[in-house]
């Protein structure tokens, strides 16, 4: 837990110094584009995630990695620029929690609302829809949705908004149910 944390706050503070450039040379937008391809990237590819987060990878091989994705993506020079940063600085096993920390300040910057909606089974675009409006109801903002799929909630939906967390997953009632009968 404590890797996290410090992932976590050396995440925020990357993030912030590249959203402070990125807004200084007007391109959050390309930024924010780039680093949300780079998130799927992250997801889709096991490689690309053992080459952030071994240590048996040294500074360069992270550096020549995040370059030539940047490159073969056609990543904006500012997103580049800090990719070889972050790895030279040997910061690279961080750069979920910096593409995070980017994604919430790029929403901030917009007035947007930022909400991570998690599932037992993907969601249909009517359940997606519905979703969307019970949010822009409850927080009064049109929220930027990204969504998750995690099988062990059995059922239900988990919802974060900042630090909020609406858990109405059927894996947290069980886990409820099975605490109370502890106690009985």
């Amino acid at each position: 837990m404590a890797d996290d944390s410090k992932a976590t706050n050396v995440g925020e503070r990357y993030a912030q110094a590249l959203f402070d450039l990125a807004a200084e040379q007007k391109k959050v937008a390309a930024v924010e584009a780039d680093l949300k391809s780079l998130k799927a990237a992250i997801a889709d590819s096991r490689d690309l995630r053992v080459l952030l987060a071994s240590p048996a990878f040294d500074a360069d091989a992270k550096r020549k990695g995040l370059t030539a994705i940047a490159d073969k993506a056609k990543f904006d020079a500012v997103t580049k620029k800090f990719l070889g940063l972050l790895a030279v600085n040997g910061r690279a096993s961080a750069l979920s929690a910096v593409i995070a920390s980017f994604e919430r300040l790029a929403a901030d910057a917009r007035g947007a609302v930022s909400a991570e909606v998690v599932t037992a089974l993907p969601l249909s675009p009517a359940q997606a829809k519905g979703v969307a409006q019970a949010l822009r109801q409850a927080l009064g903002k049109d929220p930027e949705i990204t969504t998750r799929v995690d099988p062990a909630l059995l059922g239900g939906i988990k919802v974060k908004v900042g630090s909020r967390l609406f858990d109405a997953s059927l894996r947290s009632k069980l886990d409820s149910l099975k605490f109370a009968l502890k106690r009985a």
